[in-house]
């Protein structure tokens, strides 16, 4: 069950202006390439990015970084949210990164990230300043016709600070 704060900040980055206000502030990329957070809760983060010329490479399919942004906002939307209110400051970043290209991309690409429960209960482990712990999150891509073209592994470090 989501918290009151994490409710918030799920309205909050779902609605169009605020979401591009975000990205125009924190990730200029991710405005040009039109990534957008489609969909955000306690089992689920999607994302989507379209296939149009600023995305695409000389082979005719998107480009892997394009990907790779809206695979990494698909994990990174859940985390954020279940930071939403609690009584530390804590910080995180990836620390690694795997990812597999099934097909080629040419089209608009769907990432899902199922693994909201598992960030949030590690969140919930970091008790002690200085506490870290690492998470391992899932996306998958799939194009217009419902066919996976990557899955991205990301892992993600997060400390408390206070």
């Amino acid at each position: 069950m989501l918290s009151l704060q994490q409710i918030k900040f799920r309205d909050d980055f779902l609605s169009p202006l605020k979401q591009k206000l975000f990205y125009l502030k924190n990730l200029p990329m991710g405005l040009l390439s039109g990534i957008r957070l489609i969909h955000l809760d306690e089992n689920r983060s999607v994302t989507e990015v379209p296939y149009r010329w600023c995305n695409k490479n000389p082979f005719k399919s998107m480009y892997f970084a394009v990907q790779s942004m809206a695979a990494e906002l698909s994990t990174a939307a859940p985390a954020i949210m279940a930071l939403q209110g609690i009584d530390a400051d804590v910080v995180f970043i990836i620390v690694d990164l795997k990812a597999e290209f099934i097909k080629k991309a040419q089209s608009k690409v769907t990432f899902t990230c199922l693994d909201y429960e598992n960030i949030f209960n590690n969140i919930a482990t970091l008790n002690k300043i200085n506490d870290t712990i690492t998470v391992m999150t899932k996306t998958v891509g799939r194009d217009i016709d419902d066919n996976e073209v990557a899955i991205f592994y990301f892992t993600w470090s997060f400390k408390r600070k206070s």
